[in-house]
């Protein structure tokens, strides 16, 4: 009889390199500078880097 090999389960592997990292940091810097702005009363430039941060350099530290 012949013996079959078992294949292992292909584990995900998620690779968090530089680009992750710098595209993370991006964002929180970008998050933490949007309510700052805030706090401090300026109604376009807050919404905007708080957009960028969320809705853009997060997304992209974790897919990149």
């Amino acid at each position: 009889m012949a013996r079959t090999r078992r294949k292992r389960a292909a584990t995900p592997t998620l690779k968090f390199t530089r680009v992750n990292l710098w595209f993370a940091l991006g964002g929180l810097v970008s998050i933490t500078l949007g309510f700052v702005m805030l706090a401090q009363g300026s109604v376009t430039l807050a919404p905007a880097l708080l957009v960028l941060g969320y809705v853009v350099l997060l997304p992209l530290a974790i897919i990149a």
